[in-house]
């Protein structure tokens, strides 16, 4: 079965995509302060946004299960879509997959990453004495751990936009040419129509 208008799979893309754009939305006012604020950062700011990292990372089993679930529900509405692929498929949805796995390799690489880290609570010259081999320099303090983590919050939620804006670009350039569509039938029946009713007028002087 070829899912060329593809409602569910999109149903399948657009909800899992708009929920971790709600998530991360509600992660905004712990990352303004840091990334986007041109006051500076009081130390302390740093501390509860610590706190709510470690508190995230710390809690059931069932919720980052649910999060993989969710995650795996978008991958799955991208690869239907993908199956039998049309023009428009390839394109807005080839491109969509492209974004979601950059998203995918963002929330590994660099938010699981960081919140472990964070809930271990070391950083820095911590980690360089039971990490041998490893430069200074190469293991980023506390504060811009933080930061990087905020900053990984601001890419993931572009990177998710991307993928709305290239769900809603293909509905509307399978709209338009289905309207198009329609149009060049009623074209061609009319056409149809005249050269029908013009023998009939040429029969009817004959007689």
């Amino acid at each position: 079965m070829a899912f060329r208008n593809g409602s569910f799979a999109t149903f399948l893309i657009v909800c899992p995509t708009s929920f971790f754009l709600g998530l991360i939305f509600s992660l905004f006012p712990y990352d303004y302060p840091i990334l986007w604020s041109p006051n500076p950062t009081p130390e302390d700011y740093f501390t509860y946004f610590e706190s709510h990292l470690r508190f995230l990372h710390a809690s059931p089993p069932l919720i980052p299960r649910i999060l993989h679930i969710v995650i795996f529900l978008g991958l799955l509405g991208l690869i239907l879509k993908l199956y039998k692929p049309s023009e428009s498929n390839m394109l807005f949805d080839g491109a969509s997959l492209v974004l979601y796995m950059c998203g995918i390799t963002v929330y590994i690489a660099n938010i699981v990453k960081g919140l472990r880290l964070v809930s271990a609570g070391r950083y820095g010259d911590e980690l360089l004495s039971l990490n041998d081999g490893v430069e200074e320099g190469q293991i980023l303090g506390r504060e811009d751990s933080l930061k990087v983590l905020a900053a990984s919050n601001t890419i993931l939620a572009l990177v998710l936009v991307g993928v709305l804006v290239l769900q809603a670009g293909q509905w509307y350039a399978e709209r338009k040419e289905a309207q198009e569509v329609e149009s060049f039938k009623v074209r061609e029946g009319g056409g149809e129509r005249e050269k029908e009713g013009g023998k009939e007028g040429g029969k009817k002087k004959k007689n």
